[in-house]
């Protein structure tokens, strides 16, 4: 029987009055890059602190390769990394001291992959970290994270001030993470970043896990993309069910349909369409079909934990 990298069981945190967690329960198996997502305040940064052993939970379970993550937290850690969004370093030590430090405290690295990770990242490790950017202190943590090669990274918002160059260069690194049987856990705000990298992606909101598998399995959740093309007379599309918006830009229009294209498809026949284009919707499309325009996302960050 193959032990999941993460499993948590109704796992549960409560601040006061407060849920910041309620009931999760996650199954990450070994050499999966799983995807999590949620506005602040979904509740994310706690199930990693939960994770990362370093809050007891209300309620429930977190295990990491089947080690309780509060109870056995030394050993737990002996098998990840963790990068968390603002690298909190020692000013005065260099990029090569800060790394060689920090793998001495995890116990093991790769210094032949480091050495690639540095010019991979393109980091001057020769200057002292107070005269590093957010970038480049960012670029520090990650590659501490990767070079020790762990079973488990948990990475929390990990290009935060990478630029687009670096941020290509993490997503290498984490694919190589994939083929040597690596499991990534990745709390994101890049969408994109997170459709490009993951397996299968789990959804918080106001600390409950709402939707989790494949983008595939997760594509109902919002509407189909329709663009049209019109030679002649744009026919009057606003009273078609299903529709949740109609935008215009001179001869061609954009749809939204949630739902059957049917009634939608018996209007564009009779009308003189030169060009017609139906597209799966994006993870940002299916994760704003679950969120709406913003207002949700004000509300949760208002009364959801953090």
């Amino acid at each position: 029987m193959i032990v999941p990298a993460i499993r948590t069981l109704n796992l549960s945190k409560r601040y006061g009055s407060t849920d910041a967690l309620s009931d999760l329960n996650l199954e990450i198996r070994p050499g999966e890059v799983f995807g999590f997502l949620g506005p602040n305040g979904a509740g994310k940064t706690t199930t990693i602190r939960l994770l990362l052993g370093l809050i007891q939970p209300t309620g429930g379970r977190a295990e990491i390769f089947g080690l309780d993550c509060h109870r056995s937290s030394m050993e737990v850690h002996r098998r990840i990394t963790y990068v968390p969004g603002e690298a909190g370093l020692w000013p005065t030590l260099t990029g090569e001291e800060t790394l060689h430090l920090l793998g001495r405290i995890h116990g093991r690295i790769d210094e032949a992959y480091r050495d690639v990770l540095i010019q991979r990242f393109q980091l001057d490790s020769s200057r002292k970290i107070r005269a590093y950017s957010k970038g480049n202190r960012q670029k520090v943590v990650l590659i501490a994270s990767l070079m020790a090669r762990p079973d488990l990274l948990i990475l929390d918002e990990p290009t935060s001030g990478l630029d687009p160059l670096m941020e290509h260069e993490f997503r290498h690194s984490v694919d190589e993470a994939r083929e040597r049987g690596q499991t990534v856990f990745l709390s994101s705000h890049i969408l994109s970043e997170v459709e490009a990298l993951c397996d299968r992606v789990g959804i918080l909101r106001q600390g409950r896990l709402i939707e989790m598998g494949t983008l595939s399995d997760m594509r109902h959740l919002s509407v189909k993309t329709l663009e049209a093309t019109f030679n002649g007379e744009i026919p009057d599309l606003s009273k078609i069910p299903g529709l949740k918006s109609i935008r215009q830009d001179g001869r061609r229009v954009s749809v939204q349909v949630k739902g059957s294209m049917k009634p939608l498809l018996e209007v564009l026949a009779d009308a003189q369409v030169t060009d017609l284009t139906s597209r799966e919707p994006s993870l940002e499309e299916l994760f704003l079909s679950l969120y709406g325009d913003g207002k949700d996302l004000e509300a949760n960050d208002a009364s959801a934990g953090r």
